[in-house]
């Protein structure tokens, strides 16, 4: 791909360094996504500006209007301190012609909202836990059809947040605190969904009209399972003393029923158009023992850092990670050239 002037959008807060020298593993997680896209476009040859916001586009807008960069690189995950808030980013990309990698404004808006897209989910026939939506400030009833335990997470957060080894719920007073605790910290509805016991699996997409899936990857949790529940909490996530001392890791999944990857393609594809998705995402699934496939939650513009799950399974595919990027970022504009089209 001929170079390009990239403009890579990233929270304030987390704009990289030019080098990492002097830095711990700790300081370097904070930024490293933002560190290795911004390195790895640079060494490709793209002229690469890195472009922090925090709660104001004034700066957004000039430098789009002086520079003309030829795509923005999306790598906000939220805005103004809301998670939501980074599709209205998006949204200005598009008001502004710009053309921008990952997930279009609707489809980041329907996978955001987990209660809104597992009813199109269910709408299309795509299993997914049986779930009820506990608004903020009502009084509620346990649907009969739903059985203990539970999974008690909020409809909104993304990356974990509100996730812990007290989100599966074994009866009702425990469903009560937990919601109450999705209510209070995270300031959202709480979604309620049936606990499935099993392995988790992940399934990389890539593209738009033509859909591309990476090789299933697995979250193995090591130890954990024997103690306590094998959820992806924000410790197993993130924590790496943690994932040492469980041996927990993510890799290419092993020994999978016959049929059951291929049956995963399909299903993955299925998910990322009846949610509107577009670029890249991430479909996360949990597989009971008797080979039973539900999805959890489709992710738009997941993490793509070098080292992570998304970028592993793409090097598996043959995509080495400079080659994804051009990827992503081929989509990207691919995505962009159709509504233009559609617009004349």
């Amino acid at each position: 791909m001929k170079p390009r002037r990239v403009l890579v959008l990233m929270h304030e807060s987390l704009v990289p360094p030019e080098s990492l020298k002097g830095l711990s593993d700790k300081e370097i997680d904070e930024f490293r996504t933002e560190y290795d896209v911004k390195a790895a476009l640079e060494k490709a040859g793209h002229e690469v500006r890195a472009l922090g916001l925090g709660d104001n586009l004034a700066e957004l807008r000039s430098i789009i209007t002086e520079w003309k960069p030829d795509v923005a690189f999306n790598l906000l995950e939220e805005f103004q301190g809301i998670v939501t808030y980074d599709q209205y980013v998006v949204a200005f990309l598009e008001l502004m012609k710009l053309p921008y990698t990952g997930c279009n404004p609707r489809g980041m808006m329907i996978s955001r909202d987990k209660a809104l897209s597992k009813q199109i989910l269910s709408y299309h026939r795509i299993p997914t836990p049986g779930f009820a939506v506990i608004r903020k400030g009502q009084r509620y009833r346990l649907p009969r059809k739903l059985k203990f335990p539970l999974f008690v997470k909020s409809v909104t957060e993304d990356a974990s947040l509100g996730i812990s080894q007290a989100s599966v719920v074994p009866d009702a007073d425990k469903l009560k605190e937990r919601i109450q605790f999705i209510h209070e910290q995270t300031n959202s509805d709480a979604l309620i969904e049936e606990y499935i016991e099993g392995r988790e699996l992940y399934v990389g997409v890539l593209g738009n009209d033509r859909l591309r899936t990476l090789p299933v990857w697995e979250m193995d949790f090591g130890t954990l399972p024997d103690v306590m529940a094998g959820i992806a909490t924000r410790k197993v996530k993130w924590d790496r003393r943690y994932q040492t001392k469980h041996g927990i890791r993510t890799g290419a999944a092993q020994n999978l029923p016959e049929g059951c990857a291929a049956y995963l393609d399909k299903l993955s594809k299925r998910i990322f158009r009846s949610l509107y998705l577009s670029g890249y995402a991430r479909m996360d699934f949990r597989m009971r023992p008797d080979g039973s496939v539900f999805v959890l939650e489709a992710n738009c513009n997941p993490n793509i850092s070098r080292e992570e799950d998304f970028a592993d399974s793409a090097l598996a595919a043959g995509l080495e990670y400079p080659a994804l990027l051009e990827q992503i970022i081929r989509v990207g504009n691919n995505y962009q050239a159709a509504w233009r089209a559609d617009e004349e």
